[in-house]
């Protein structure tokens, strides 16, 4: 079978990590994806160290190949005619354009909405901002980190004080969010004939996780704070340390509460502790008791015990440990490329898998990220070709 998105053309005038996240999810899913780049390179292409250096030219980021497998690169100037032509040429020919240009700049280059419609009324256009594309915060800049403080997640995490996410939590969710937004439209345009725009943004990313905690403010009146290591609604749920490291526990139902005190010995129903709402009301009597109970154990003893009772637990990885640990092998989740400059490289693979190709997300074969303009002369003689068919 052929991967899902195969007969699609998505065009990625994006850069830094939303908008390339997106179309790699796309890329991902076997839909052909033309990376369109200033004549300096997406933003990223400098954003390190670490960088990865080939023995003959130049370094590559290591932040770049994190976001750009599965694409084609071509260099366009779209303040150049001659340029604007190409890209003029490549939209009348796509399915997807993805951008995340600051509201309004696209308008300026001479491609607003309007007349990407009239080049090609079929086309799905995806828009992604940092605060969304109207209101009177549009013309803001989107960066992560301020993404996650402005909409709120850096409010609910940490211990002591505010604390981002380890990754850009808010640029990867807003490109999540931009994709499955184009699956949608693509799929409408089945019946209608017609492509529309999709917008998201990092705000709309950040709001759209709070979940629970954002119930607890909008219906309860309650404003979360910082959760720590310990769930705020569950409890015993979060994360403690034995004599050899940490390990994790969710008690998220009362048959696992009481499982857990049968393994350990203790009274499931002493007063204080009989339910889980007594036992978020007590979470520092229900942390102590778990830490005296661990304190002298390994983390294998510990985990062993708790699996023996089959209450879920954990470790807490390195990522040096999750990359070679055979169940994140098992699940294709690490991929082998070969990177014109750089050879056979591994990369974090798709999260996803299809019953008929077991390990590589929705197409048979992966490709490395380009390098900048890799595929210029590719891509230019494709457009000839077809236009003089």
């Amino acid at each position: 079978m052929s991967a899902p998105l195969a007969d699609v053309l998505v065009l990625d005038l994006t850069r830094a990590l939303a908008g390339p996240h997106a179309a790699m999810m796309l890329g991902d899913l076997g839909a052909r994806v033309i990376k369109v780049e200033s004549p300096g390179g997406d933003d990223t292409r400098g954003w390190g160290p670490p960088f990865a250096v080939p023995e003959e030219g130049s370094r590559e980021s290591t932040y770049f190949l994190s976001a750009n497998r599965n694409k084609e690169s071509i260099t366009l100037d779209l303040k150049d005619p001659a340029d604007q032509e190409v890209l003029a040429q490549l939209i009348t020919r796509a399915d997807v354009l993805m951008e995340n240009f600051r509201v309004g700049v696209l308008d300026r280059l001479g491609f607003p909405v309007s007349r990407l419609h009239e080049l090609n009324p079929r086309l799905v256009v995806l828009q992604i901002t940092g605060f969304g594309h109207d209101g009177p915060e549009a013309h803001r800049s989107g960066f992560d980190q301020i993404a996650q403080g402005e909409g709120g997640l850096m409010s609910l995490t940490g211990i002591a004080e505010p604390t981002k996410v380890g990754v850009p939590i808010a640029d990867l969710l807003a490109g999540m969010n931009g994709a499955y937004g184009v699956v949608a439209a693509l799929y409408e345009r089945e019946r209608t004939g017609r492509g529309r725009v999709v917008h998201t943004s990092l705000l709309a990313g950040m709001v759209g996780v709070h979940a629970f905690q954002g119930t607890k403010w909008t219906v309860a009146g309650e404003v979360p704070g910082l959760a720590g290591g310990h769930h705020p609604s569950i409890a015993p749920y979060g994360m403690w340390q034995t004599a050899t490291g940490p390990v994790q526990i969710a008690c998220g139902s009362e048959k696992l509460w009481q499982a857990f005190c049968a393994e350990f010995g203790l009274d499931a129903d002493r007063p204080g502790l009989a339910s889980n709402p007594e036992r978020v009301a007590n979470r520092a009597e229900v942390i102590a008791l778990v830490d005296s109970l661990l304190a002298d154990l390994s983390a294998e003893e510990a985990l062993h015990r708790l699996d023996r009772a089959g209450v879920p637990a954990g470790r807490v990885r390195s990522l040096e440990e999750v990359y070679t640990w055979d169940q994140t092998l098992s699940q294709g989740l690490v991929l082998e490329v070969e990177h014109a400059t750089l050879g056979p490289v591994r990369l974090p693979g798709p999260a996803l898998r299809f019953d008929d190709n077991a390990y590589a997300g929705g197409r048979a074969e992966h490709v490395a990220p380009p390098t900048l303009g890799q595929h210029n002369e590719s891509v230019r003689e494709w457009l000839a070709a077809d236009l003089s068919a």
